[in-house]
């Protein structure tokens, strides 16, 4: 029993298969964070529940109905990579780990997020190694068109 409830708080989420980083009791995609404000306003800004949109099976927050329509037309241009999941961690054996939303950033046109902005540092100081094994671990969907 204690080794399921350690295994129930732990960073590291044990279920593989969650394509997206969504709550433990929601199904919020990366913490409510409006993930189209990462590119348009260059800063982390959190989604309104009056704006949201389910995509690759979670429901996706954004500030305004403008950004809401601009994931509606080109979901994989705004998504973060690895669903979400801590970019620094998924390169780690492709470990899901949750993530800050304050620690982000943007590389050739794709949005990285990070579990912490300690931890993003280390991330900065390989990124390139780290996107190269990540993107070995991070499973790749098929079907992206199910709003």
């Amino acid at each position: 029993m204690t080794l399921l409830i350690i295994g129930f708080f732990s960073e590291t989420v044990l279920a593989a298969d969650d394509a997206i980083n969504t709550g433990f009791f929601n199904n919020t995609a990366i913490d409510g964070y409006d993930t189209v404000a990462y590119f348009t306003q260059s800063k982390a800004i959190k989604g309104n529940e009056q704006y949201i949109l389910t995509w690759r099976g979670a429901d996706w927050q954004f500030s305004s109905q403008q950004n809401l329509d601009l994931f509606k037309a080109a979901p994989e241009k705004y998504a973060p990579q690895y669903g979400g999941w801590c970019a620094y961690a998924m390169a780690d054996e492709g470990n899901t780990v949750r993530i800050d939303g304050e620690a982000w950033d943007i590389h050739e046109g794709k949005l990285y997020l990070n579990y912490s902005k300690s931890v993003q540092a280390k991330w900065h100081k390989k990124q390139l190694d780290y996107i190269q094994q990540a993107d070995k671990f991070y499973p790749i969907a098929t079907d992206v068109s199910n709003y």
